[in-house]
């Protein structure tokens, strides 16, 4: 197999990737690594010392390449499909990063600081964290309207990051019923092929996720 995945099923950045592989139908051998293992931490930390995933092995090109977004660039150049997930046109490639980076830094992060407050029952302030999704709920819903996907016309990179990303914040705080455009977006997210195949093999570890009651029935 030409590439190697190190990565886990329940890892939000870990879908982000994995939706972009079954979108170009790349063939990959997937690793789970468990950070609590000695061994697989090691394993990890000598592909990207940070010991984070994901991380991506080319066995061709002799290349291990880490963080998500960066993984998926490097798939659309060297493994790219019938529909790149990243506009040829460089004003629609420019407004797919940054929608890309808005949903890992302005999602995801207080997301997962909400996550982390549960998993350390830390139980500390998270009114900050609470509004900055909301914040982010709004810009969404403008300018989601009048759109099928957040930032070009075609299922993009800044969609792999949206499926996670919403997935997990909407356990959280769910999407305002004013946000309709937002909803319906989250809505053909879930439709697509790809990120129902991470969602199904993500399910045997949802008892994992400190917020698991609050996934919907349909997912589960």
């Amino acid at each position: 197999m030409p590439l190697t995945l190190y990565y886990h099923p329940l890892s939000s950045y870990c879908h982000k990737v994995l939706v972009a592989l079954y979108e170009q139908a790349i063939e990959f051998e997937k690793k789970i690594i468990d950070l609590t293992s000695e061994a697989d931490r090691s394993v990890l930390q000598a592909l990207w010392p940070p010991c984070k995933f994901p991380v991506i092995r080319d066995h061709a090109r002799q290349r291990n390449l880490a963080e998500s977004s960066v993984i998926i660039e490097y798939l659309d150049h060297f493994h790219a499909g019938q529909h790149p997930l990243i506009p040829g046109d460089w004003d629609t490639a420019l407004e797919v990063r940054l929608w890309d980076r808005f949903f890992d830094l302005h999602v995801q992060t207080p997301m997962q600081q909400i996550v982390a407050d549960r998993l350390r029952a830390a139980h500390g302030d998270l009114t900050r964290e609470r509004a900055a999704l909301m914040t982010a709920y709004g810009m969404l819903e403008r300018q989601l309207a009048g759109r099928t996907w957040v930032a070009s016309p075609d299922f993009s990179l800044a969609d792999c990051a949206a499926c996670p990303a919403l997935f997990y914040a909407s356990t959280l705080l769910p999407f305002p019923e004013d946000c309709r455009h937002l909803q319906a977006y989250f809505e053909r997210l879930t439709q697509r092929p790809s990120f129902q195949r991470v969602i199904d093999e993500a399910r045997p570890y949802f008892s994992l996720y400190p917020f698991e009651e609050a996934i919907s029935q349909r997912f589960r």
